[in-house]
C-alpha cells in the first residue's frame, strides 16, 4: 500500500467514525434515557450540541489547517475525538454526557473540516473524483454500522458501548495519522478574530434557536434568535472583505460552480437527510417496529451506496459534476415522493426499493459535489473551503431536524412527536392517520428543498476537471 492510499484510508476511518456516531447515538436515545434517569427534552441535547458545535466550529478549524497544517489539526481531531467517546461511554450523568459530546464534536469538527482538504492535498483535480468516492464509502459504511450496530450493542450489551467502539478505530487511525498524513502548502496568515467572532455568534444563535423550535416551538424568543443570527451575518461580510486574511475569502466565490456546489450541498442535507429521521418516526411510530428492525429496512440503500460511490466519483472525473450530481438529486426527489405514498401497511418491500433509489442518488451526488468544491478552490483556501462545505452540511442536517419534528407535531402533540422519534411509544387508529398526514406533508417539504437543490446543481455550468498544472492558472484567475 504506497502513502497516497493509506492517507486515503485515514481520511476514510475519519469519515467512518463520523458516520457511526451520527447513526448510532439516535437508536440509543430511549435506552440513555431510562439509564440517566432523564427525560426526552434533555436527552436530544445528545445529539443537537454535536450538531451545534460542528455548524460554529467547522469554518474555522478548517482555516486552522490551513494556518497551521491540515496534519496537526486533522490529527488532534483524532486524538479529541477518541477521547470525548471513551468520555461519554463513562458519562454518569446527562449533563456530563451532553459535555462530553462537546469535546466529541470539536474532533469531529477538525476530521471534517480538513479531510477534503487533505484529499485535495494528495490527489491531482482530475483524480479527485475516484477519491472523494472512497470518502463516501466511508460514510455509508459508518451509516450501516451505526444503523446494525446501535440495535445490537444497545439491545445486548449497553448503550455506553456505542461510543466505546470509537475508541479502538481512533487509536489505529491516530497512529497511521501521524505517521504518513503531512503537512502541505502552509501557508502563515493572520487569523482573523473579528471574523471568527462574528460568524460563531451568528451561527450559533441560528442554530441554537432552530434547535429550540424543535424542542418548544415556535417562539417570540427563538424568532429573535434566528432573526439576529442572519443579521449578523451582515457586519461578517463586510469585514471578511476588509481584512487582510479572512476566515472566508469570498473572491473564491466568484467561481460560478464553486458557490453552486456548496449551496447545493447544503439544500440536499436540509431536504434529504430529513427523510431518514422521518422514515423513522413513520415505521416506529406508525408501523410499532423497534428502532433495530425499522433501521435495517435502510440498510440496503446504503450498501448499495457504498459500492457505486467511487464508480459514480470515477464517472465525474471524466464528464464533471454536473451530470451525476444533478442526476443524483433527482434520484433523491423520487424516493421522497415514493414516500410520500407511504400508508398504514405499505409493504416493507417498497421502502426497501425506494432506499435503493435514494442509495443510488446519494452515491452518484456526494462524490461529484465534494470533488467539485475542491477542484475550484484556490489550493491556498482548500482548508476554509472544505470547512464551509461541512459547515453549510452540518446546518442543513439541525434543519432537516426542525423540519421533521416540527411538521410531523403539527398533527400530533409535540411530546407525542418525541416520543415516536425516540422510539417509546407508537400511534396506532385514527391518531396514526393523522401522524402519517404529517409525514406525508414532512416529505413534501423534502421535495421542494431537493427542487432548489437540483436546479442549483444543473446551473452550475459545465466543469472540466483541470490536470495539476492547469489547477494554478485557475487559482491565478480567482486571486485577481
Amino acid at each position: 500500500m504506497n502513502k497516497i492510499s493509506i492517507v486515503t484510508f485515514v481520511v476514510v476511518l475519519g469519515t467512518m467514525m463520523a458516520a457511526v456516531d451520527s447513526t448510532i447515538v439516535i437508536l440509543a436515545l430511549p435506552t440513555i434515557v431510562q439509564s440517566l434517569h432523564t427525560d426526552l427534552f434533555t436527552a436530544i441535547w445528545v445529539i443537537l450540541i454535536y450538531l451545534l458545535i460542528a455548524g460554529v466550529l467547522t469554518t474555522q478549524l478548517g482555516r486552522l489547517g490551513d494556518n497551521f497544517g491540515r496534519s496537526k489539526i486533522y490529527n488532534i481531531g483524532f486524538l479529541l475525538f477518541t477521547i470525548g467517546s471513551a468520555l461519554c461511554g463513562a458519562s454518569p450523568a446527562a449533563s456530563f454526557l451532553i459535555g462530553f459530546r462537546g469535546v466529541q464534536a470539536i474532533g469531529a469538527s477538525m476530521l471534517q473540516a480538513n479531510s477534503g482538504a487533505i484529499i485535495a492535498d494528495y490527489y491531482p483535480p482530475n483524480m479527485r473524483g475516484r477519491a472523494y468516492g472512497f470518502t463516501s464509502i466511508g460514510w455509508n459504511v459508518g451509516a450501516v454500522l451505526g444503523i446494525v450496530l446501535g440495535g445490537i450493542i444497545t439491545t445486548f450489551i449497553g448503550w455506553r458501548y456505542i461510543f466505546y467502539i470509537n475508541v479502538p478505530i481512533g487509536i489505529i487511525a491516530l497512529i497511521l495519522g501521524l505517521r504518513e498524513i503531512k503537512d502541505v502548502n502552509i501557508i502563515q496568515r493572520k487569523f482573523d478574530i473579528p471574523g471568527v467572532v462574528l460568524l460563531g455568534i451568528a451561527l450559533s444563535l441560528i442554530t441554537y434557536g432552530a434547535a429550540e423550535t424543535a424542542g418548544v416551538g415556535l417562539t417570540t424568543l427563538n424568532i429573535v434568535l434566528i432573526t439576529l443570527g442572519i443579521l449578523t451575518l451582515i457586519p461578517f461580510v463586510l469585514v471578511e472583505r476588509k481584512v487582510e486574511s479572512p476566515v472566508i475569502d469570498f473572491r473564491a466565490f466568484k467561481n460560478r460552480v464553486l458557490s453552486s456546489s456548496l449551496l447545493a450541498s447544503f439544500l440536499q442535507s436540509a431536504g434529504y437527510l430529513a427523510t431518514a429521521f422521518i422514515l423513522i418516526m413513520y415505521l416506529q411510530g406508525i408501523r410499532g417496529l423497534s428502532p433495530f428492525n425499522a433501521s435495517l429496512l435502510l440498510v440496503p440503500g446504503y450498501v448499495l451506496a457504498s459500492m457505486l460511490g467511487p464508480i459514480a466519483g470515477r464517472l465525474s472525473d471524466r464528464i464533471g459534476a454536473r451530470i451525476p450530481a444533478t442526476v443524483g438529486i433527482a434520484l433523491m426527489m423520487v424516493t421522497a415522493f415514493i414516500y410520500t405514498r407511504l400508508t398504514l401497511t405499505t409493504p416493507f418491500i417498497d421502502i426497501i426499493l425506494a432506499s435503493i433509489i435514494g442509495g443510488i442518488g446519494s452515491s452518484m451526488f456526494y462524490p461529484a459535489n465534494n470533488s467539485a468544491v475542491m477542484a475550484n478552490a484556490p489550493r491556498q483556501l482548500y482548508g476554509g473551503i472544505s470547512g464551509v462545505l461541512r459547515t453549510l452540511a452540518n446546518i442543513g442536517i439541525v434543519l432537516s431536524y426542525v423540519i421533521t419534528i416540527s411538521v410531523a407535531s403539527l398533527t400530533v402533540p409535540r411530546y407525542v412527536a418525541f416520543e415516536v422519534f425516540l422510539g417509546t411509544s407508537h400511534l396506532i387508529g385514527g391518531v396514526g392517520s393523522k401522524f402519517l398526514v404529517g409525514v406525508h406533508s414532512a416529505f413534501y417539504a423534502s421535495i421542494v428543498i431537493l427542487a432548489m437543490a437540483l436546479v442549483l446543481s444543473a446551473i452550475r455550468g459545465k466543469e472540466q476537471r483541470a490536470s495539476a498544472g492547469q489547477q494554478q492558472v485557475l487559482e491565478q484567475k480567482v486571486s485577481k
